[in-house]
């Protein structure tokens, strides 16, 4: 791609030496932190969290799409929540094969039997994408996916355009350092959180963190604390388990944890069956979703995010069902769709498996689950598929096509590995926070991005699941 940093820089192994020495003492000094694996739950011993050398050349035009989009995104996924008919619809075939997403959504109707207990919704999603190369050598941005559940790296992301100028700086490289944009997704995420623990109306309430038991990422969530703190908004970090020991509502609903009043509740913690490790945990998530808390997600809205609701979106006449008359808004939407094809049982779903196992390599099989490191590609896409393709079994999946990005040479840097080039391959996430009351939209804005870079043998994977790094855009 061009624009990026020369071969004379990237091919220079003593400056390249220097600079990675220079770049992690300045990712210490920015705050760019994980705790160290050997120690998840202390702060005693802490390294730079892994990040790429150099910034990696991204197309002006591609990347403000990403940011422009991210605003319509937020309203169809907010839609979207508020549609169990469709929800229903979408998540039904699913449901009856993944007992994850099953018991997510019998939350989701319980809550619905009951009545919602808040009018307060606030929505902090990511949205993620690749810059797929068509054969005649054009980009198109096209969607990976929508995370509305505890979208990571807002927080070391604001901290990271800083250590990419010095790095250029001290190469020598002052017109590509003066490129690099600010980025503060922390700000706009506290922001958020801010106006929903406003708008609860308690100033002795806390912001309560769902967070895990193994706390690795910790530095990302305090950036973001930080801010509230700044604020005098007050927060608390506890686990599902705090929950289940002294978790309480009241009469009015309101929620208490370890005696404290909860005005928010933003989970960090919960997306995944291996969070849910008893049916105490799962009895804690019902209370919090049936409390007058604000919920970040609530229950609807992390349905919104499954994969299948993503694939259904995909289908001729969805989108319009949302935006009925704002024909633009759906064609900006839709111009970021990859293909996307079901597996329900049928015939069309019995044409997405011979397809697939026609040309497995041009395709991605996903099941419903986040986290990264989930999804099945090439060979083992048709080792699957022979395995569930006459069975209902097929259903937890969807089938994506593979998007095809553009590599690009660079260093990933990462504690106590060897510096050496590898070929990368790039993602771009928006951020994507608002916040309703009732029918009233009180806040919708795109807060700042993310790039995560990963080596090309890398099929799958996130910073925090080990395989990508952070990284910043050299837009041209």
């Amino acid at each position: 791609m061009a624009q990026g940093i020369p071969a004379e820089v990237l091919m220079n192994t003593t400056l390249v030496k220097d600079l990675a020495d220079v770049a992690k003492d300045t990712a210490l000094l920015q705050g760019v932190l994980m705790r160290i694996q050997e120690a998840p739950n202390s702060s005693e011993l802490v390294s730079y969290a892994p990040f790429t050398l150099f910034p990696t050349p991204v197309p002006k035009a591609v990347f403000h799409q990403a940011l422009a989009v991210q605003t319509h995104y937020n309203t169809l996924v907010d839609k979207i929540s508020q549609d169990s008919d469709f929800l229903t619809e979408a998540l039904i075939s699913t449901i009856a094969v993944d007992d994850f997403t099953a018991r997510l959504f019998r939350i989701h109707q319980q809550i619905l039997k009951e009545g919602k207990s808040q009018s307060i919704v606030l929505g902090l999603n990511r949205s993620d994408y690749m810059l797929d190369q068509k054969d005649e050598g054009s980009l198109s941005l096209k969607q990976i996916e929508i995370n509305t559940f505890a979208a990571s790296f807002g927080g070391l992301s604001s901290r990271t355009p800083e250590v990419h100028r010095h790095v250029l700086n001290v190469a020598g490289r002052l017109e590509e350092s003066q490129r690099i944009l600010d980025n503060n997704p922390a700000e706009g995420l506290a922001r958020a959180i801010a106006k929903a623990w406003e708008l609860y109306g308690s100033p002795g309430a806390v912001v309560m963190f769902v967070v895990e038991e193994s706390q690795r990422n910790i530095f990302d969530q305090r950036c973001i604390e930080n801010e509230l703190w700044k604020r005098k908004i007050p927060t608390a970090r506890r686990r599902f388990d705090d929950v289940c020991r002294t978790g309480s509502i009241d009469q009015e609903k309101r929620l208490f944890v370890q005696g404290q009043e909860v005005a928010v509740v933003y989970f960090r913690n919960g997306y995944m069956p291996q969070n849910y490790t008893s049916e105490q945990t799962w009895e804690a998530r019902l209370l919090m979703e049936r409390s007058l808390a604000v919920k970040c997600p609530d229950i609807s809205t992390h349905l919104a995010g499954t994969k299948k609701v993503q694939q259904v979106l995909a289908k001729p006449g969805a989108l319009e069902r949302f935006f009925p008359d704002q024909p633009q808004v759906v064609e900006q939407i839709r111009a970021t769709f990859a293909g996307l094809y079901t597996l329900d049982m049928g015939p069309e779903g019995d044409k997405t498996v011979e397809m697939a196992l026609a040309a497995p390599d041009q395709f991605v099989l996903k099941p419903q689950r986040e986290g990264g490191g989930n999804n099945i590609y090439g060979s083992e896409i048709s080792q699957v598929l022979e395995r569930v393709r006459g069975s209902t079994e097929r259903t937890a999946y969807i089938l994506m096509d593979k998007i095809q990005p553009v590599p690009v040479q660079n260093y990933l840097l990462r504690r106590d590995a060897p510096l050496h080039i590898s070929s990368c391959l790039s993602e771009l996430g928006a951020f994507g926070v608002y916040v309703r009351k009732g029918n009233d939209m009180v806040m919708n804005e795109c807060v700042g991005h993310l790039l995560r870079t990963k080596s090309s043998e890398h099929a799958d994977g996130g910073v925090a699941a080990g395989v990508a790094v952070l990284d910043n855009p050299l837009l041209f």
